[in-house]
């Protein structure tokens, strides 16, 4: 009787130092399988670098993709600490359909009550988005923007055929920009939210392991 296949790894990427440090300080039991977080670094193409060459090793050859980390939110009404699920990643280039959103939304609900979860296309940029450009973003029918997440799941699809999805916690919204005064707090917020997440990650990655019925 042959063993059973190993179960496929998790690549979990975000881009900054502080994102690392909230999902290092997670909990990281319950997983389903081996787990790699990885710091891309700022912007597009350090992502794209970044994931293209961890996902070269053939341990990760199937790995499961799922960037996250803080974006900015499109919609008023978002506040920080706010979660985005991504139905789909879109930059200049392409967009990438995400995999197991619904799983997503609802382990999210249940591990963090009280918490908003959005759902829609995350847009890409390569820069900061402030004023004008946030509604003309949101008027293209993206809910959120971040620099990483369509590059990472761009480069993730391009690697080989895997499932991808992102999730990001809004730091920035349309009534709580950056440069404000309580920018402080919608930090801290994002922060612990950030720290809470991955159980739903390994939830959603769990469930990408069961058979197909």
């Amino acid at each position: 009787m042959s063993p059973p296949p190993a179960p496929a790894p998790l690549l979990i990427a975000c881009a900054l130092g502080i994102e690392h440090l909230a999902l290092r300080a997670g909990d990281r039991s319950g997983a389903g399988g081996p787990v790699t977080v990885v710091r891309t670094g700022m912007g597009p193409r350090a992502a794209e670098r970044s994931v293209t060459r961890v996902l070269a090793d053939p341990a990760l050859s199937d790995a499961a993709v799922l960037a996250t980390g803080f974006c900015a939110g499109l919609a008023p009404g978002m506040h920080p600490g706010d979660l985005v699920v991504a139905e789909e990643t879109r930059d200049p280039r392409s967009s990438v359909s995400c995999v197991g959103t619904d799983r997503l939304v609802k382990e999210l609900v249940r591990l963090l009550p009280g918490r908003t979860v959005h759902t829609g296309p995350l847009t890409g940029s390569d820069h900061v988005v402030r004023g004008q450009e946030r509604s003309d973003l949101l008027a293209t029918g993206a809910i959120a923007v971040d620099m990483e997440s369509a590059a990472t799941l761009l480069s993730a699809v391009r690697s080989g055929v895997r499932p991808v999805a992102a999730v990001r916690v809004v730091v920035d919204a349309p009534e709580h920009e950056l440069v404000r005064i309580g920018t402080v707090r919608g930090g801290i917020s994002a922060f612990r939210v950030l720290r809470s997440v991955l159980p739903a990650f390994f939830e959603w990655h769990r469930s990408l392991l069961l058979p197909r019925r």
